[in-house]
Parts: C-alpha cells; sequence; structure tokens
C-alpha cells in the first residue's frame, strides 16, 4: 500500500480512539452500489478490499481508510441523441414545434429511463489518520476528492475538526529562493521544476532535466517568475514534487527504502499491506517535520 499523491490535514480535535466504536461508526456509512436513480453512492470500503472485512485498518499507531465512489456513466451523448429523436418523432406526428420547456421535460424523462440501465465505474480513494502526530493524509491531489472523503468521516463522527496544512512562509516564494541559492539540509533538487509568472493569467513554463537547463530557469528567475512547482529528493530516501498548493505529488520512494519493503517477510496479502503501510507511515512521519520545517514552520491559527 504506497500512497502517490498527499492532502495533508492537521487535526484540530482528537478523533475517535476506541477502535470498535470507531468501526461501528464507519459501518453505518458503508458502501452500498448506485441504486434506483442515483447518479453516484459513496460510502467505506474495506481497505484490505476481498482480503478483509473490516473499515478501519489499524498498524503501528495509524488507522487506515478507504472510500469508495461509483457513478454512473450516461454521455450527454446519449442523452441529446434520444432527445433529438423524441423531438423529432414529436414534430412530425403532431406538426407542431418543440418549444424549450417542453424539451427540458422530455430530458428529464429520458434521464429517468436511461439512469437504471447505465454502466458504473468505481474509484477508491485511501487515507490513514496518524492520531499521535495530528495529521490526516489522503492519497489524492485533487482537493475535491479529498474534501468528500473528510466529509464522510465527518459524517460517520458526527464531528471532524482539521485544517488544511498551511506553513508560515509562502511556499513559491520559498521555492523560487531555493533554485536561486540552494535546498535546505537534506533535500536535493530534482529534474523538473514549473514556474508561472505572478500575474493573472501569466506565463507557465514547465522545465525538465534541471542540469541542462539551469541557465535559462535561471534567467526566468531574473525575470520575475516564481517556482509553483519543484521536484525534490529527501534523505535519498523520498522522492516527489512539492506544490505551492502543499500538495505533495508523484511520491516515489527510493530503492533504499523498496529494498527494506522487500526485504520485510509477509505470509499473505493482509501481511504485506500491513508491512508496507507501517513502512510507508514510518518514513512519511519523518518527512513532513523536515518538510514543514523547510517552509517555516506551521501557521499557526
Amino acid at each position: 500500500m504506497w500512497f502517490r499523491n498527499l492532502s495533508l490535514y492537521r487535526l484540530t480535535e482528537a478523533v475517535e480512539t476506541d477502535l470498535e466504536r470507531f468501526e461501528q461508526q464507519l459501518d453505518g456509512h458503508r458502501f452500498h452500489p448506485c441504486g434506483g436513480l442515483d447518479t453516484h453512492s459513496s460510502g467505506w470500503a474495506a481497505p484490505l478490499g476481498r482480503h478483509g472485512q473490516t473499515l478501519l485498518h489499524p498498524a503501528n499507531g495509524r488507522l487506515m481508510l478507504c472510500m469508495r465512489r461509483e457513478e454512473r456513466i450516461l454521455p450527454p451523448a446519449v442523452v441529446r441523441e434520444s432527445l433529438e429523436e423524441k423531438v423529432e418523432q414529436i414534430e412530425t406526428d403532431e406538426g407542431r414545434p418543440v418549444g424549450r420547456k417542453e424539451k427540458t421535460q422530455l430530458r428529464d424523462e429520458i434521464v429517468v429511463d436511461l439512469l437504471p440501465r447505465a454502466f458504473t465505474r468505481s474509484h477508491l480513494t485511501y487515507a490513514y489518520i496518524d492520531p499521535e502526530a495530528g495529521w490526516i493524509i489522503v492519497d489524492s491531489a485533487s482537493a475535491k476528492r479529498a474534501e468528500e472523503l473528510l466529509n464522510l468521516l465527518r459524517e460517520s463522527l458526527d464531528t471532524l475538526k482539521v485544517r488544511p496544512l498551511a506553513v508560515n512562509q509562502s511556499p513559491s516564494l520559498l521555492m523560487t529562493r531555493w533554485l536561486e541559492s540552494g535546498l535546505p539540509k537534506g533535500f536535493e533538487p530534482g529534474n523538473e521544476c514549473e514556474l508561472r509568472e505572478p500575474v493573472e493569467n501569466g506565463a507557465i513554463i514547465r522545465a525538465r532535466n534541471l542540469e541542462s537547463i539551469g541557465e535559462e530557469v535561471g534567467s526566468h528567475l531574473e525575470a520575475g517568475m516564481q517556482v509553483t512547482r519543484l521536484a525534490v529528493e529527501w534523505n535519498e530516501r523520498v522522492r516527489c514534487v512539492l506544490g505551492d498548493d502543499l500538495v505533495i505529488r508523484r511520491l516515489r520512494f527510493t530503492d533504499l527504502v523498496m529494498e527494506e519493503a522487500a526485504d520485510t517477510a509477509a505470509e499473505d496479502a493482509a501481511a504485506r499491506f500491513d508491512a508496507d503501510f507501517a513502512l510507508m507511515s514510518s518514513e512519511l512521519s519523518h518527512f513532513f517535520p523536515a518538510l514543514i520545517e523547510a517552509m517555516g514552520g506551521l501557521e499557526e491559527a
């Protein structure tokens, strides 16, 4: 279980620590497939998938969750084509034009007719809670998807007080300074970055292989462009792309970490999940404080 994109949220109030009660609260919002005229359905699923039943998966004091979202696929083109056929039939049979209001009503009827027969697709979003450190980490770069998971958790627990990660200094200005003057201790630049003009609808430049185009990037920085995304490596263990929105994208662990994972004995899929989760969350528990310190510390409410 290796996360790829991280949206970080600080717990401003402790979460439920009674695991049995926590499980019961999640079970009240267990995933159920779309029914009837539902356009989508969301709920909790077992993080272990077919290898487990529980909705809350603890390991080393951290708690893994998994939200499943199912959506019905009803392409607008299908609805539009059916509507055009219906309008043409009415105009031919009744010899009159179909007005806008009637078309809207016909469209709604078509959707009601087609929706129960539409195909569905599902998406899983994982997250884990670190109660001791006070974090919820969502495996998604999408704020909308992360908020959907947090809202579901809030409904399940009746309360959930969190804040998105915020730091004392501007991430964009800091990363710009890093490229100009060098990165903080423990961090090394990766091979790509994104630059933007700090004005509305400003130009965007995406650069790769920074060693060979360093002078070009430097000229853009001198012209006032700022870094909005920067690939970094931390302590030869974590690689990722940092964003000015503080979302961590394209997270990868180096060969040193993956070799440790491969050397850990695991008898079955559940044991493998536990081992990987424990190692991943342990690595991130060291990475986050280093990143926050490099960003000037947490912004306090």
